[in-house]
């Protein structure tokens, strides 16, 4: 069955605040289904949300990336809207997001929490640090100026879900997420939004240490995915150059007295040498790997789009 919009929510542990979530987001948007999927909570949060009139299931694969894993393959929608159960988002923003998708065309709609209350609303300052590091990396990885790389309030087309393979576990996906729109070169818009702190007793499941660190690895991790020739050919350029640094020294002794010196200099000047220019292949042959990958995902939306327009009753 396809729904025309979904309202998806990760939970855990959130029912302090789950009702209101539900409750908000039935209001503003009456024609969409809303789907709980609770992980693994012990407070009684999927009871809740099955009482505020949400569709409940469970994922029990601990982890957001797990969820939402399970949350894209399991429901069809022309427009799907994720949120966190925190109630930290407006509902009201809800219907412009999907307006872009289903209207304009959009295939991810980023809810921008940075350009609006964030970093006056949001108390715990390492966060603030850690978005506006995550934002300012990728965007000088990748080229592009997104204001919010890692906002849980996002709207998606059906071809963004069902060609988007889910790799992340945890927290990452939202970094993920991101930076596949940017690689698959599919329509991203951004649309500010209001952010307001958890209210009083509900607790963020982050840490800021040990998730900011997943965080940046699953940065390290996509670039070498999806830039690959640009990762290995830096790291073989900065052998080269290092390379190139104790041979010098070698090579100025060998003209002044025509000897070479410190051979075990000269040898680790090689292995360097040899070892960047390998670098440099591999990201080449991962390059034309790349290429070929592009060509077969373009076929791939062929065929999601054909069972999009089978389940709407558009035939071919």
């Amino acid at each position: 069955m396809l729904d025309s919009i979904a309202v998806l929510i990760p939970c855990f542990n959130e029912a302090k605040t789950i009702e209101k979530v539900v409750t908000d987001f039935r209001r503003v948007l009456p024609e969409a289904v809303v789907y709980v999927y609770d992980n693994n909570s012990t407070d009684g949060t999927g009871a809740i949300a099955a009482a505020a009139r949400a569709v409940v299931r469970k994922e029990p694969l601990q982890g957001k990336g797990n969820v939402v894993r399970r949350m894209f393959q399991d429901i069809d929608a022309s427009c799907y809207i994720i949120v966190d159960g925190d109630d930290t988002y407006p509902a009201e923003a809800a219907r412009e997001m999907t307006a872009a998708v289903l209207s304009g065309g959009a295939d991810m709609v980023i809810g921008d929490r940075l350009s609006s209350t964030y970093f006056t609303e949001n108390k715990r300052p390492f966060h603030n640090f850690g978005n506006s590091l995550v934002r300012r990396t990728i965007n000088a990885i990748f080229g592009t100026e997104l204001k919010d790389i890692m906002t849980g309030y996002r709207a998606f087309s059906y071809r963004f879900v069902k060609s988007f393979p889910v790799l992340s576990k945890g927290f990452e996906i939202e970094t993920e997420m991101t930076i596949h729109a940017i690689d698959r070169n599919m329509v991203v818009t951004n649309q500010v939004v209001t952010y307001r702190d958890r209210p009083a007793g509900s607790e963020s499941k982050l840490n800021t240490f040990r998730d900011g660190a997943r965080v940046l690895r699953t940065i390290v991790n996509l670039f070498c995915d999806y830039r690959p020739f640009t990762f290995f050919a830096w790291i073989g350029a900065v052998l080269e150059v290092v390379a190139l640094g104790f041979f010098l020294p070698v090579l100025r002794d060998y003209l002044a007295t025509g000897l070479v010196a410190r051979f075990p200099t000269l040898i680790v000047c090689g292995f360097l040498a040899i070892a960047g220019l390998q670098l440099f292949s591999v990201g080449l042959v991962l390059h034309m790997i790349r290429r070929k990958d592009k060509r077969d995902f373009e076929l791939e939306l062929y065929q999601v789009m054909e069972r999009y327009r089978e389940m709407r009753g558009l035939g071919g």
